[in-house]
């Protein structure tokens, strides 16, 4: 979310231009006062609107009320009593400050602490957490509360991985790395109503999850993020996990599971990688499935096909293009699978630029010359003028190519219409080898460049061998709706009985008391 959706979502639109002129973003929020926005202009009783809405946000940040302010009117508390809450919990704490205190000027450490503190600030807010308590040289914060997402675990690993790159860049007037320490796990909890040590009424969380995410935080090397075996689960193989065993820890009995997170995975679908233990059996949509056969047997014969799924989060559209690619595979053709994310709508081409790496078998750890050697391989095999085409796709995926091969057009438009020339030359001699599934997963995620590209693919398919499924949400309107050779799916939600069935499988085909079910 920026600014500019916070202030619309508080009804307060109208200074998002003041905002914008004074440089006021997402890491300076949780420090503004009251003496702050009085200087910019705003009125009254928004400034109050405006300082409930940061403590509600950010907790006791910088800037934020005492704890004896917030008690002192009930009207500023988001959470009257106690709420039980699905919590991810990320502490993260600074290496090495007390001895870095030690030798530098307390000014010169109370700088450190702010970039320290307003980092973590800007990437946890970026991500819609909620910062409960700066704690000197650390932080708490809950993704979860007062906002649940359906990938909360996933946007705290997000946030931390950020969190722990951002700390290294930071300059200390000693001239030393800084690095942290990040611990996150997941559970039940109650938040608000029963207080807690240095965190207002409102804010407190009574579980074991906070305390469990603090001791694997001490686990945890420089630098280093380590997930509990409830988050762990939750992640599945969106990132690159590394499993460190079963570990003993202070003020818990047993020992507890840990993984250490090395980055995030490549996998080409968001669905399959959260359904690493398979997927249960499709139910309730024999017709759609159907359906989306024909169209498959219509693009087969020449008569490219584009079908739009369209339907609510976890209705099944994922699920659904899973039983086509069952259906179809040992049927020749090859499958170009593209995935958009939340956490990239501002990253242009983010889905083709991802698909890339894939194909071309990018790792982490590549250096630079290492993954234009593998671009070039793919290329070879697929283009018979790849001298031409590789600048392109090089500079496409930020790869340095020096003097390898000639510069690229300074003209930002044209370098971009060449490059769509050449992913769209790409996709022809593809389909002219074998018939092509392409799928292209939660467009309502993807950038206006994707969508630019994906115009002109649609277009394209007409005239090949390809069928072309996205995935997409109600509120996103296609712009392929109504064209010819595009079709819509929209899916409702299933009956009783089909609900029950579903259940019946999750349960291991136990039979469940009628309340368990209702």
């Amino acid at each position: 979310m920026d600014i500019g959706s916070w202030l619309r979502d508080l009804g307060l639109e109208k200074y998002e231009r003041v905002f914008l002129e004074n440089a006021v973003d997402f890491d300076v929020i949780p420090e503004l006062t009251e003496d702050d926005l009085e200087k910019l202009g705003v009125a009254l009783g928004d400034r109050k609107r405006l300082i409930r809405a940061i403590r509600a946000m950010a907790g006791n940040s910088p800037g934020a009320a005492t704890k004896d302010e917030e008690q002192g009117s009930s009207e500023y508390s988001p959470v009257a009593a106690g709420e039980r809450r699905h919590l991810t919990v990320m502490i993260c704490d600074l290496v090495g400050s007390t001895a870095l205190s030690a030798r530098l000027d307390p000014e010169d450490m109370g700088a450190v602490i702010d970039a320290f503190q307003a980092a973590c600030a800007r990437i946890t807010l970026a991500f819609d957490g909620f910062l409960a308590d700066f704690r000197g040289d650390g932080i708490l914060a809950y993704f979860g509360y007062p906002r649940a997402h359906e990938d909360d675990a996933e946007r705290t690993v997000r946030a931390a991985l950020d969190i722990a790159a951002a700390v290294a860049r930071l300059k200390t007037p000693a001239e030393e790395p800084l690095s942290v320490r990040i611990g996150v796990a997941t559970g039940l909890v109650v938040v608000g109503g029963l207080g807690g040590e240095g965190l207002s009424p409102e804010h407190a969380v009574i579980g074991d999850t906070p305390s469990l995410a603090a001791r694997l935080q001490a686990l945890a090397e420089p630098g280093e993020v380590v997930v509990a075996a409830s988050t762990r689960r939750l992640l599945g193989d969106l990132f690159r996990l590394r499993d460190l065993g079963y570990q003993s820890v202070k003020g818990i009995a047993e020992p507890v599971a840990a993984w250490a997170v090395d980055g995030v995975s490549m996998s080409q679908s968001r669905f399959k990688a959260t359904h690493t233990a398979g997927l249960a059996d499709l139910i309730g949509r024999k017709d759609e499935l159907i359906f989306l056969v024909n169209r498959q047997q219509l693009a087969w014969k020449g008569e490219g096909q584009t079908v739009l799924i369209s339907g609510e989060p976890g209705i099944g559209k994922s699920r659904l293009v899973a039983a086509l690619e069952e259906r179809i595979i040992d049927e020749p053709h090859a499958l170009l699978h593209y995935q958009c994310s939340p956490h990239h709508t501002n990253s242009a081409l983010f889905p083709f630029i991802a698909q890339l790496e894939r194909a071309a078998g990018f790792k982490a750890d590549d250096t630079p010359e290492k993954r234009l050697e593998k671009l070039e391989s793919l290329l070879a095999a697929a283009a018979p003028r790849a001298q031409d085409t590789t600048p392109l796709f090089a500079a496409l995926l930020s790869i340095p190519f020096g003097d390898r091969y000639p510069k690229l057009s300074p003209n930002p438009v044209q370098q971009r219409r060449r490059t769509f020339a050449a992913l769209l030359d790409q996709f022809d001699r593809l389909a002219g080898q074998k018939p092509i599934l392409l799928l292209f997963e939660d467009a309502q995620w993807a950038d206006a460049t994707s969508l630019e590209l994906l115009n002109l693919t649609v277009e394209r398919v007409r005239q090949l061998p390809v069928l072309a499924v996205f995935t997409l949400r109600p509120e996103f309107e296609a712009p392929w709706a109504g064209l010819p050779n595009v079709g819509t799916l929209e899916l409702g939600r299933l009956d009783r009985k089909n609900v029950e069935s579903i259940v019946t499988q999750v349960a291991g085909g136990r039979s469940l008391p009628s309340e368990v079910i209702n």
